[in-house]
């Protein structure tokens, strides 16, 4: 390699090495490095253009000159000579990797000539270094001082880290002057400007700190002559209050002095040339999951900040799943601003976890202290914003005030018509948010293609205790988000996924903000029931039940006599008995909300809703296991359906109809009224407004339907696709019908791992939600399976259990399934004659009801129950197979049908009639698609093998 030209010294040194380019030997502390070739080389490269960035592509053209290689080759390279030289250890900087760009060699270097003595370097004129203390840990920073420190040490050198009050800005910067001490020869200097009232003393400030004279009237020249040829880091510590004057200063320092690098912290950028703005966001908080566990949890850097600063102060906190939830949430309300979280931590060793986080759910505490030695803007929350708001205009802090009363993210549209009146118009609205972003007292957020906004919490809490809420102005507010509401309404058929759907969500806090002033002391319940109606398809979209429930039986409350039969008291009944169901079962309370909805409905001639009640009357009527009745609606909403004519409402009534009939046991119709839901036009825009998702509600129960009819491959392919978009769309309901369902196929197929899997996921969702009855049936299936994998006991015990709270909660309608398999564990455990008696009042229930899809397994059980007695009922036992398999056969139940061959063919093979056990099989085999495979398909050819 031809060696660069510019370290032509005999002799180079950095740090505790020396580097002697014409004997290829670097030597620390007098022993020689074990350095590779090309390792050499890349250093020389680096060394020959200190501070400078080397792109990639001419360091290795210098290294390998000539040839082409991988890029890989020289990352290598670098990583060993960074090894070799302990680069990063113990804060030692030599090179520094810049992103997309290179690399720069960032230590001082000096020269020592073969043919003189050295000589030591003239002094440098500068006081010596002042910087405050860092932190002895910082939590959660190291890309931020990394990625600050890298623009510093290049190009442009001149970066301000901007960010609200309390977000770190003055920690980052006074670590990054920490960690370049030894890159600028421990010429870095730290200007702090908070305690400056007057602009004028910026200039002043800054030469007291250099040791300068600050005594002629016009200083900047002798300032910019003193820098000129001066290489030093200069930090400008919380600019924000003297803007007006460092931003034109800092301008001029960076012009006239080419070798000073600039570090700034304001609260807004100083917008002058040559600066870099990096926003500097809150540390990452812990998601709203309530699957959150302690090792996740400790992953996110407010978490960690919070734990440390907690256990500095005396607190014990042995994190768990438990606790871990409580400290997620407290992060999550301080918005991971790392001062309230230093506060909020600090009061644990007082009050403890879970009463710290009470008192902020309560009030934000704006006065809790801090430590003695922080600065006194920073010694509470209330002196932090304090701060802020002090150096706000007249006009930005009404403004601001006003904007308090949005909870969470708002749009400009939303702040336009509902912030201005006679003292701020809409133009020096647009003007005021401007500023207040700029200042980052608002922080945006783009939300898909449309920019939001919100105020943090802590930001929030201190507005509303200056000005509590104007009654004037949370009207406007509530009312906007009414009209917003009942707009949107009308598009939610078409937003099928929750990424698309997150979009009108995002309006959800501010919803409930207004709906909790509506019914306050202070508030205008008028607004509030017809806010609630209109909020009541969002909350079941997003299948937050008990929050639904609650505002409607509010909302019901205030309703006044002359208000009763509206479409408000229409949709707010429907919402209470929906979500009632879901999550108390079948209670009287459930029924009589959805019977008077429909009744009003029915009342005002409004057939697209009376449509969507014979819905919510259906599946009520069939969770109580009253399936007659629910069929009776089924056909009804076909009906309406079929006046109002539109392909949606169509595929609607298709979905409740063709669930009914599949339950009622007639396959044939069942199978082409669910294909016509699950692919006919319209079914695009059955959504979860409804409750539940009808078009994947029809899938799933198409996919048993194929199982039944001898297509298992290709139900389970469909049941799969349906868990799977039921998932897509984040909606809990939707997704638990899909996964109990597909349940259910598994089981039948004689996968019992796989409906373990399916069933653990139905179990967390259910969870999620509060949704009693789903627990219930989950784990009643694990008793099932139970049973299934041999404890006979255990797994009878948990379904007697399961369908007691069934019983009490009025679901019904799985009781049928749980029968079955209860007979199943008590021939297991040779209770023959509770079995016998279980599955006569199992067979009286599905006459009774109508869920008439069990009745050949229920028959093909009682013969099974008569094989088992002590003394066999042969005969008895053969006609109830019989009537299995002709039943099965009637109604196109292949499924069935094979189970009840299986059984009669091994009866009658017993009695020496192979053949015609042969002919049976064979005959219940064909009725399957190609390449079927099930358990009972196993079993049947085994069987047939053998005889």
């Amino acid at each position: 390699m031809t060696e660069p030209a510019a370290p032509a010294a005999s002799t180079l040194s950095f740090g505790p090495f020396t580097v002697t380019p014409r004997e290829r030997l670097v030597m620390r502390d007098g022993v020689a490095l074990p350095l590779g070739a090309k390792a050499f080389d890349t250093l020389i490269a680096l060394m020959s253009r200190p501070n400078e960035v080397v792109s990639k592509w001419d360091l290795m053209a210098l290294v390998w000159p000539g040839l082409t290689v991988e890029e890989t080759n020289l990352r290598f390279h670098v990583a060993a000579l960074r090894k070799s030289l302990g680069d990063g250890k113990d804060g030692a900087r030599y090179i520094t990797t810049l992103s997309g760009r290179g690399y720069c060699f960032v230590a001082p270097i000096s020269r020592t000539d073969a043919a003189a003595e050295p000589h030591p370097a003239p002094p440098v004129n500068l006081p010596p270094v002042k910087l405050p203390n860092r932190l002895q840990r910082m939590v959660g920073r190291d890309d931020a001082v990394a990625a600050v420190s890298d623009r510093l040490i290049g190009s442009p050198r001149f970066v301000t880290i901007v960010g609200p009050g309390g977000v770190g800005k003055t920690a980052v910067a006074v670590a990054i002057a920490h960690d370049l001490l030894e890159t600028f020869s421990d010429a870095a200097h730290f200007v702090d400007l908070a305690a400056l009232s007057d602009p004028d003393l910026v200039i002043t400030s800054i030469l007291l700190m250099l040791g300068l004279p600050a005594q002629t009237d016009d200083p900047l020249p002798a300032l910019l002559a003193h820098l000129g040829d001066k290489r030093m880091l200069l930090i400008l510590d919380n600019c924000e209050h003297v803007i007006a004057a460092a931003a034109p200063l800092a301008a001029e320092i960076f012009h006239a002095a080419p070798h000073v690098h600039i570090l700034a912290t304001s609260r807004e950028a100083l917008r002058v040339e040559g600066e870099q703005v990096y926003r500097l966001a809150p540390l990452a908080v812990p998601p709203d999951n309530p699957g959150l566990t302690a090792a996740a949890a400790r992953t996110y850097p407010a978490l960690q900040l919070f734990l440390e600063r907690a256990m500095a102060g005396g607190a014990q906190i042995a994190l768990d799943d438990a606790n871990a939830a409580i400290v997620a949430g407290i992060c999550r309300k301080l918005d991971g601003m790392a001062l309230a979280i230093e506060l909020a931590a600090g009061r644990v060793e007082a009050y403890g976890l879970e009463q710290t986080a009470a008192l902020l759910d309560e009030r934000l505490n704006l006065l809790w202290q801090g430590q003695r030695t922080a600065p006194p803007r920073q010694k509470t929350l209330q002196a932090t914003l304090d701060w802020s708001y002090g150096l706000l205009s007249d006009t930005e802090r009404l403004v601001l005030r006003r904007l308090a009363v949005f909870a969470g993210h708002f749009t400009i549209d939303a702040a336009l018509e509902i912030v201005p009146d006679k003292r701020v118009d809409r133009s020096r609205l647009f003007d005021a948010i401007d500023s207040l972003v700029a200042k980052s007292m608002v922080a945006p957020r783009p939300v898909g293609a449309m920019m939001r906004y919100r105020l943090l919490d802590t930001t929030r809490a201190y507005l509303l205790e200056i000005e509590p809420d104007e009654t004037a102005l949370a009207a406007r507010h509530a009312t906007y988000y009414r009209r917003w509401l009942e707009q949107a309404g009308t598009t939610w058929a078409t937003v099928p996924s929750a990424d698309e759907r997150a979009i009108h969500f995002s309006a959800l806090h501010n919803v409930r903000a207004a709906l909790d002033w509506c019914f306050g002391a202070n508030g205008d319940a008028s607004i509030g029931i017809a806010l609630a109606a209109a909020a009541a398809p969002i909350f079941l979209a997003m299948s937050l039940l008990i929050e639904c429930r609650r505002w409607s039986e509010r909302a019901l409350l205030a309703i006044d006599p002359p208000s009763r039969g509206s479409a408000e008291e229409m949709h707010i009944q429907a919402a209470l008995g929906l979500t009632l169901m879901f999550t108390r079962g079948g209670s009287e309370a459930a029924r009589a909300a959805l019977s008077r909805s429909l009744a009003i409905a029915e009342a005002r001639g409004d057939a697209p809703n009376q449509l969507q009640l014979l819905g919510r009357m259906h599946i009520f009527h069939e969770r109580m296991g009253q399936f007659g009745a629910a069929l009776g609606y089924a056909q009804q909403s076909l009906t309406v359906a079929e006046t109002l004519g539109d392909a949606a409402s169509i595929a609607l009534a298709r979905s409740l109809l063709g669930v009914s009939l599949h339950l009622a046991g007639e396959h044939r119709d069942a199978l082409s009224m669910l294909e016509a839901a699950w692919h006919g036009p319209g079914t695009e825009r059955i959504s979860t407004v409804h409750g539940f998702d009808h078009r994947n509600r029809a899938g799933i129960s198409l996919a048993r339907e194929l199982w039944l009819q001898g297509r298992p491959a290709a139900a389970r392919q469909l049941a799969r696709q349906t868990v799977t978009e039921a998932a897509q769309m984040d909606h809990p309901i939707t997704l638990c019908i899909a996964l109990i369902w597909a349940v259910s196929i598994d089981l039948w197929s004689g996968d019992l791992d796989g409906a373990e899997g399916n069933l653990d996921r139905f179990i967390a969702h259910a969870e999620t939600r509060s949704m009693g009855p789903y627990l219930a049936v989950g784990r009643g299936v694990k008793g099932e399976l139970a049973i299934r994998r041999g404890d006979a006991a255990g797994g009878v015990e948990t379904i007697r259990a399961c369908l007691r709270e069934l019983h009490d909660a009025g679901y019904e309608l799985l009781t049928t399934t749980f029968n079955i398999a209860l007979v199943h564990g008590l021939l297991a455990l040779g209770q023959i004659e509770r079995s016998a008696r279980l599955i006569d009042d199992a067979i009286g229930l599905v006459e009774q009801g109508g869920d008439h899809l069990y009745m050949p397994e229920l028959l093909r059980m009682k013969g099974s129950v008569l094989l088992s007695l002590p003394q066999p009922a042969a005969d008895e036992a053969e006609n109830q197979f019989r009537r299995s398999l002709d039943l099965s056969r009637r109604t196109d139940a292949k499924a069935w049908e094979l189970r009840a061959a299986i059984d009669l063919a091994k009866l009658i093979a017993g009695r020496g009639q192979r053949a015609d056990a042969k002919r049976l099989l064979r005959s219940a085999l064909g009725g399957f698609s190609e390449g079927s495979q099930t358990s009972d398909i196993g079993i049947a050819s085994k069987l047939l093998a053998t005889l």
